[in-house]
Order: C-alpha cells, then structure tokens, then sequence
C-alpha cells in the first residue's frame, strides 16, 4: 500500500505546529505536536525523527532485516472436522510459540479487506479535526484515538498512532456501535461486521484450547463468559518513518487477554521472540494470526505461554493492522483452572486477575515486556518459563 499523502491534513499541521516552517535538522516538535500523533508529523514535513522516539542505543532494531518466523499454521476445517491432529497441533502451537496462523478460520476475505480499507480511510483521508475528536488521555475510554503505546508513561514514544474501539459485553454489540466515529462513513458496518466474525472465531478457538488442556468442569461456564465476554479492537497505523532503524512502532509487549487476532495487510512488521532473538511475521495469504494473552497463560497455569512480541517500521511503506483483544467480562476474576493445579507436582503458579488490575498496572507503569503478568506470579519470572 502506498503513502497517501492528505494536503489537507498538511495545511491543518501547519497551523497547528509553527515548528513545521523550520528546517529538518532543526526541527523539534512542541509538546502538542507529539500529543497529535505520528501522523501530524509526518504531515509536518519531518525527515528526522523527533528526539523523544529515538530509543537508547541497546533497545533499537538497527537497520538488519530480521529472519522470518516459521509459526505453527492450524487448518480450523480441518480442527472443526474433528481432526486430532489438528488439535494437537493448536495445543503443541500455544505451549511452545504463544503464536500461529490460522487458515480456514471463516473471517470472510471480503469483510477483512472491508475493514483495512476503512482503517486507512480514517487515519490516511479524515483531516487531523475529525481524528481529533476522539482522544482522551483516559486509557479506560471505550472508544479512543491515540498514540504511542501509553503516551502518558511512556518514557520514548512509539511510532504507531490507534483507534480504540471496546466492547465490554459481546453481546451488545449493536448497541455500542453507534459510540464509533461516524467518519469516514465506511468504518462502522465494516468494523461492526469484523468484530463478529472475530468474536465467533475466538469461540471455536477457546473451545478448542479447552479441550486441549483438558479442562471438563468448568468448561461450560467459560464458554458462556466467552459469549459475553470483551472484545477489545486496536486499529494500527505505522505510517513509514524517516529513521525506522532509530525506533519502533510497538515496543515488545504481551498481550493481556486470553486470545489475540490479528489481521494485517501485506506490509510486514511484527516480529515475536524466537529462538533468542526476533523473528518477523510475514503475512500469510488468507491468514490470521493469532497468539496466546497473559489471561490464558494464568487460566492454564503457565502450560500455555503468552509471547513478547514488537512492531517494526520501515521507511518506504505504511503498515495497517487490526488487533481483535478477547477476554472475560471486565470484572471477571481470573485465575488457574483448578484441573490444572496440583500442590505437589503443579503448585499454582499465579495470583487471580482482572481487567482492573491490568488497567491500574497500565495507568501506573509502562506497559512493556510482560511486566504485568510478571506481577501476578506467585512464582518468580527465572523460575516460571
């Protein structure tokens, strides 16, 4: 996908940022401009990145291509046929990568390519105004345009601006959609349309993961949570970055739920942990991918493992991804399953969680590496994984 350049987002940088007059090398964006996002830089003219995203020396990926990653791809025709093996595999692809591919998986082509088109449409066509109305420096606002990864704690900023769109129950999800950006006018049906497919998807998955771990007694009860559980959607924009070896666009993470669906168009950029190093996730034609969260490495008391994994940019293209963040209800505790816990053989290795304790841990700290479930072991980190 090529850069689409808006002049009219230029011309409105530019009144909002005197600083776009200057020259690139003298070139510092006041506190405001960073607070509009990568993209109103990018719209100022930059061919420097400004100084609070460059990365100290030790966390940068430098300008070497990373290798690409050979992720586990898990057939759900073939899973939902009753194949074993392809059960097998899924349990095989959560214990030991935390991520894989999934084909077959009944996310309509048609409403995935919906969906990045109207992604793109609101952060490459809507001028910088109509994007703005939707930020909020409050990280539990249910829809929410923003930057970085938690701007306000972060101490260097992330090359990656986001819309946020929350769905605390499942089920009401037609009554939420009204609450999204009605620009530009494509976005709801198509988002609205994705986060369904997503949701059933996660369904099947979690049944799945289930029958794997071998959870029967409470397995009933997990999957009508599931049913009204949360669907959190990022909707990622990596514009291209003049210095993309000096920063990156997610620093490495974990996510915090049970299961993560990604879509991501053709521009590669997220790289997992793998092998001691990082390994890029190249696109899979048709695919999603789809990696383990802390919730379900708690709720498997660690025999499932969530994965760092970061975001890189490059300097030519423009990278789009849409992140499907599923879980229980908000306020739902979540702790090991009581099968999976033995206090002689598998002591329980984590403290009960919920959303509220993720979002206080995220509203005080940075939210990198996998500090937070760091924080609910009872165990510590050398010993667990």
């Amino acid at each position: 996908m090529a850069i689409v350049k808006s002049t009219g987002g230029r011309a409105e940088a530019a009144k909002m940022s005197s600083s776009s007059s200057e020259s690139a090398d003298e070139y510092e964006p006041p506190r405001l401009s960073l607070s509009m996002g990568v993209r109103h830089l990018c719209d100022s003219g930059i061919t420097s990145l400004p100084a609070r995203y460059v990365l100290p020396p030790a966390d940068r990926p430098g300008g070497n291509p990373t290798p690409p990653a050979v992720l586990p791809v898990i057939d759900l025709a073939a899973l939902r046929a009753g194949a074993t093996c392809q059960l097998a595999a899924l349990h095989a692809a959560c214990r030991d990568y935390g991520f894989f591919q999934v084909v077959n998986h009944g996310v309509p082509a048609h409403v995935g390519r919906a969906m990045l088109d109207a992604a793109r449409g609101f952060f490459f066509d809507l001028p910088l105004a109509d994007r703005a109305r939707y930020m909020s420096a409050d990280i539990r606002a249910a829809v929410r345009y923003g930057t970085s990864f938690n701007q306000l704690n972060d101490g260097v900023l992330s090359w990656r601006d986001f819309l946020k769109l929350l769905i605390r129950d499942t089920r009401r999800l037609d009554d939420v959609v009204p609450s999204w950006p009605d620009a530009p006018a494509e976005l709801r049906p198509p988002a609205a349309s994705y986060a369904r497919a997503c949701q059933r998807l996660f369904r099947e998955l979690m049944e799945a993961a289930l029958e794997a771990l071998g959870i029967v007694r409470c397995r009933d009860e997990l999957l009508e949570e599931c049913d009204g559980g949360c669907q959190m959607m990022m909707v990622n924009c990596f514009p291209a970055c003049p210095e993309p070896e000096l920063t990156l666009g997610m620093p490495a993470h974990s996510d915090y739920g049970l299961l993560t669906i990604l879509m991501q168009d053709e521009v590669s950029g997220l790289e997992v942990s793998y092998g001691g190093g990082w390994a890029v996730v190249e696109p899979l034609a048709g695919a999603v991918v789809v990696n383990v969260g802390d919730h379900l490495e708690i709720l498997s008391n660690g025999r499932y493992r969530s994965v760092l994994h970061r975001v890189r940019v490059n300097g030519r293209r423009a990278r789009v991804s849409v992140a499907s963040l599923h879980s229980l209800a908000a306020e739902r505790l979540i702790g090991p399953a009581a099968e999976l816990v033995d206090e002689r053989d598998r002591p329980r290795r984590y403290m009960d969680t919920d959303m509220a304790a993720f979002l206080a841990y995220l509203s005080s700290a940075e939210g990198k590496h996998k500090s937070f479930l760091h924080s609910r072991m009872i165990s510590s980190p050398s010993t667990t994984h």
